[in-house]
């Protein structure tokens, strides 16, 4: 264990953190490897439990909690962002076209993070700006790799399908044109968290005129490339989803 902090419930709370991180344990295992009394050791941990930084699993054994997931999705957002801004200007340089960073919030898609053109005919999306996951290419890849049953809910009413999902999935990218606005096409690709999950969607969108009826053609190279690369920088940073 690191040196004390001289907080001594913490020190102790924390040598049961530690102790979980190898996988499953029991009480025993617990007071074992932390070397606290065995009553300590369980009332730590079901304190713990209470606060979800510790959970059971199917054979009552201590496993780290999901609230430490939480946590360590919230720090990886603070680096997707601070990562998101050159790679956006990239892209938005390569296409000529504005582009953004999408993240899903309940039954929204929330821009984080955008590169917009400066001049000219443009889509413009704010950040911070919340838009339905019911179309638009970003949503396509947000619901492309959820939990099927998750995936069902968010179908209901959208202007695509699970086939349209399962094309998503098979070659890495989306695409809309005129679904979420008129006029205005877009391409999407899934960033992922060093796990693996999906954790954003990175666009680029513009006039239908310029993308075309077609607009993968045209930028899907350039958009993947793109969320690759965000992804290989969040793996090299160790950012977790």
């Amino acid at each position: 264990m690191d040196t004390p902090s001289g907080v001594g419930v913490l020190d102790k709370a924390a040598l049961v953190l530690s102790a979980l991180e190898t996988g499953p344990t029991t009480l025993a295992g617990l007071v074992n490897s932390t070397g606290l009394a065995r009553p300590t050791a369980h009332r730590l941990a079901v304190a713990l439990e209470h606060h979800r930084l510790v959970a059971r699993d199917l054979q009552g054994r201590f496993v780290l909690g999901p609230r430490l997931g939480e946590l360590a999705a919230a720090a990886g957002e603070d680096r997707l962002l601070a990562t998101a801004g050159p790679i956006l200007a990239r892209l938005r340089d390569i296409t000529g076209e504005s582009a953004q960073l999408f993240r899903r919030q309940g039954d929204l898609r929330v821009c984080v993070a955008a590169a917009e053109l400066t001049a000219g005919l443009r889509d413009t999306v704010p950040i911070g700006a919340q838009l339905t996951m019911s179309a638009g290419s970003a949503a396509q890849i947000l619901l492309a790799w959820e939990e099927p049953e998750r995936m069902q809910r968010g179908l209901q009413g959208a202007s695509f399908n699970a086939v349209d999902l399962a094309t998503v999935r098979r070659r890495g990218w989306a695409q809309s044109v005129g679904e979420r606005e008129p006029g205005v096409a877009s391409v999407s690709s899934p960033v992922q968290a060093p796990s693996g999950k999906v954790i954003a969607a990175l666009s680029c969108s513009g006039p239908i005129e310029r993308m075309t009826q077609q607009p993968g053609r045209m930028h899907a190279r350039a958009v993947v490339a793109a969320a690759d690369r965000l992804s290989e920088v969040l793996r090299q940073t160790g950012s977790s989803e």
